[in-house]
């Protein structure tokens, strides 16, 4: 578990130094008219290429939309959609997009205690070690490169886990040496499980109703 933790640490340093940019909150606000038209519906449901609520990413650490972005952009993440936007984007309006999203939900600071998770999920919580890096809250990861992920849609979750233990599919996937590991002990019964406790956790992400006519 150390050793994890260990790696997970040095991992995240060395993106959170790849990814340094200065941030601007309001340039940022004026480079995300390609972003809104999904996550800025609420309850909005992606059909391609699986179907699930897009996440909610106000609120989300800067350190770690920006992060996404960039693995998007890479190919690290498969999805067509979001490969294309992000390949349009330097690593400056990555830096700004990020920093719009991560002030946009103002939301109250998510409690530090939890929901008594079932035998069952606490299980489940434990093999996969997921509060060492997500946070005893699922709201307070021990980095931001690390995702917040109380209260976010189960179905997305479900989805986003599951992609860890996709290869050789051209639409879906994410390699992530670490989430790789940790997802691939479960059966994709225990993972929506995992999402489901996970999203009915009172969190800090939120989709803010943006207009597409700014």
């Amino acid at each position: 578990m150390n050793k994890l933790l260990h790696i997970a640490l040095a991992l995240a340093t060395t993106c959170a130094a790849g990814l340094a940019q200065a941030q601007d909150v309001k340039a940022g606000e004026t480079k995300v008219a390609m972003c809104i038209g999904c996550h800025g519906i609420p309850g909005y449901q992606a059909s391609f290429p699986e179907v699930h609520k897009v996440p909610m990413i106000a609120g989300q650490s800067a350190k770690y939309i920006a992060a996404a972005l960039t693995a998007y952009a890479k190919g690290e993440r498969k999805h067509p959609t979001m490969r294309g936007i992000a390949q349009t984007l330097s690593d400056a309006d990555i830096a700004d997009v990020a920093a719009f999203y991560e002030q946009q939900a103002k939301a109250p600071e998510a409690p530090l205690t939890i929901n008594t998770p079932s035998d069952e999920v606490k299980a489940l919580l434990d093999k996969g070690a997921c509060a060492s890096c997500h946070g005893g809250n699922f709201s307070k990861p021990i980095d931001g490169a690390y995702p917040k992920l109380a209260g976010q849609h189960a179905d997305y979750l479900y989805v986003a886990l599951k992609s860890y233990q996709t290869e050789g599919n051209a639409v879906v996937g994410r390699g992530n040496a670490i989430m790789g590991a940790q997802v691939k002990q479960f059966s994709h019964s225990e993972l929506k499980t995992l999402a489901k406790y996970l999203a009915s956790l009172q969190g800090e992400l939120r989709t803010v109703p943006q207009s597409k006519m700014r």
